[in-house]
């Protein structure tokens, strides 16, 4: 085992799957700082729905990726399993050669799909009810994990492979030394190490300003509903329902999942590092105007209501891919943010990724593109000078 600590900020699932694939590799002493409980931020207010059908040749290989490490977590963590029931991708006339154009991409690399009309979908889903001029992408390998189930049991093998997982302690910039990265700055005091990977989403853009290294990423907040239980078991698959601008999935307990932009709500700019997503909030009309939305996909919504509400945040770079990588001039510093409002479904390929960079300073798939290192400071400035609204950004979905 080397004699190395390596640091990660975050213990949401980013984070977590980093220290998990870290901890499998035997490297050395493993340390995750989260400043709640694991998991307090995006990760237990996610949908947690995963397609494999991206629209770039990297987001195609990560997510092949992810879809077969969730199958294997499946035998891995107990209390977790993947719901490999399929992911649904629906879109309407004006949107579809977009991404009738990227099928070429999707045979290439071996992502498998099926090519589906409204009536087809209507007879295999009888509960989906899309009108007749939606054309379905389905991603067979697609489905969806529970983050009440998958974050718990994640954290709970990182601990059994002897990962330290300090809760309720704030990191609140870095320690340099010699040009290098040498450990991080608690609200307890210095933690040193060898490593820092630094998973920490929204708050991110505060912690590398400590460095005066800004990154071009804009939040945006995001809510997800759970209905109360319906009378039986919902058969559909995972829905990106983009006529919609949501989504919707069989949950625990006989219930239905739903989330939806708000095209019209401003950026949110994280105003500090001890911000908690607690502290966010929707108006009333927000979940009735998903209702209004959704039933005319699925008209067994009619029949119940929401029983919760999560509210979070999504976060996208300036050019809608994530960032991964280590940081050029910075030795020992890496990143993991700006997973669109796909954090959950790159989770397991991202620390997997992450931890081959930390162990052998390269990765067994091309993720250059999504470098932190590719942006030029002249357009991450005029970026976040931006003031920027949803229906403006890079509409990325799982």
């Amino acid at each position: 085992m080397p004699s190395t600590t390596t640091i990660i900020i975050g213990g949401g699932v980013i984070g977590l799957s980093t220290a998990y694939h870290l901890a499998r590799k035997h490297f050395g002493r493993i340390i995750v700082l989260e400043k709640g409980p694991v998991g307090d931020g995006s990760s237990s207010r996610a949908a947690g729905i995963i397609t494999g059908l991206l629209w770039s040749k990297t987001g195609v290989l990560a997510r092949k990726l992810s879809l077969a490490r969730y199958r294997e977590l499946s035998d891995e963590l107990p209390g977790y399993r993947f719901h490999d029931v399929g992911c649904l991708n629906l879109f309407d006339p004006a949107d579809w050669p977009e991404r009738e154009a990227l099928l070429p991409l999707y045979d290439r690399l071996g992502a498998p799909y099926e090519i589906l009309s409204a009536a087809e979908i209507r007879k295999r889903w009888p509960e989906l009810t899309p009108v007749d001029e939606i054309i379905g992408l389905f991603d067979p390998l697609g489905g969806y994990s529970e983050p009440e189930e998958y974050v718990p049991a994640l954290a709970a093998k990182c601990r059994e492979l002897g990962v330290e997982i300090r809760e309720q302690t704030q990191v609140n910039g870095f320690l340099t030394r010699n040009g290098a990265i040498a450990g991080v700055d608690t609200a307890s005091g210095i933690v040193e190490g060898d490593a820092v990977i630094c998973t920490v989403h929204t708050w991110m853009l505060q912690l590398m300003e400590t460095l005066d290294r800004p990154l071009p990423m804009k939040a945006f907040v995001h809510q997800r509903y759970v209905t109360a239980p319906l009378p039986a078991p919902l058969h559909i698959p995972a829905v990106n329902a983009n006529p919609q601008g949501g989504y919707i999935r069989p949950a625990l307990g006989n219930r239905v999942l739903a989330g939806g932009e708000t095209a019209w709500r401003e950026e949110f700019r994280t105003p500090s590092l001890d911000f908690r997503m607690t502290e966010l909030a929707v108006p009333p009309a927000v979940g009735a105007a998903l209702t209004t939305n959704m039933t005319p996909l699925l008209p067994i919504l009619a029949q119940t209501g929401w029983e919760s509400e999560k509210v979070g945040l999504i976060a996208f770079s300036l050019d809608g891919e994530p960032i991964l990588g280590p940081v050029q001039g910075l030795p020992g510093l890496y990143l993991g943010c700006a997973f669109h409002s796909g954090g959950f479904a790159y989770n397991p390929a991202a620390g997997f990724l992450l931890a081959e960079y930390v162990t052998s300073g390269q990765t067994s798939l091309d993720v250059m593109a999504f470098s932190p290192n590719r942006f030029a400071p002249g357009p991450t400035a005029e970026y976040l000078a931006a003031t920027v609204i949803q229906a403006d950004a890079v509409r990325r979905r799982h």
